[in-house]
């Protein structure tokens, strides 16, 4: 690239542009049942290099040529054996999975789900307690869903 303060940038033939982000996308299911309205968390394995034996929701990348919600739900019937029906998007996030990299970089969508009983599964915990729900869920959409009168209890 060449330029100098207050040109336009140009990028030199030839070259990848620097200013087209390079970054893994991911997603986030949070699993309601729909008999009874409980959470379906998952506790990662204590082997994992990326927040080791946490408790989360389903997550996983978007692999090469698949959208968002095909994602969800593949990863939902891969982690725990269940179909997925998507309600809404409850955020979006943008994280690092370690060092501050652009090959760790990875932006997300967190979708909310509808899904029946359990198939099989893995380690699994029904949670009622929104607490854990809201620790999912970005500060401001909390805030916004306050605002406007909803709550997740």
């Amino acid at each position: 690239m060449t330029g100098e303060k207050g040109d336009a940038t140009r990028v030199d033939p030839g070259q990848p542009d620097p200013r087209i982000g390079r970054f893994q996308a991911g997603i986030g299911a949070l699993l309601r049942r729909a008999t009874d309205g409980r959470y379906l968390f998952l506790r990662r394995s204590a082997l994992k290099d990326y927040a080791a034996g946490d408790w989360e929701c389903v997550t996983g990348r978007v692999d090469q040529g698949e959208g968002f919600t095909g994602a969800v739900y593949r990863e939902v019937r891969e982690e725990v054996g269940l179909d997925a029906r998507i309600e809404f998007i409850l955020g979006t996030t943008h994280l690092y999975r370690g060092a501050t990299t652009p090959e760790n970089e990875l932006v997300g969508v967190l979708y909310s789900c509808a899904v029946g009983d359990a198939e099989e599964h893995w380690l699994v915990q029904l949670v009622g307690r929104a607490e854990r729900v809201r620790a999912l869920v970005p500060g401001a959409l909390l805030d916004y869903w306050r605002d406007a009168g909803f709550d997740i209890d």
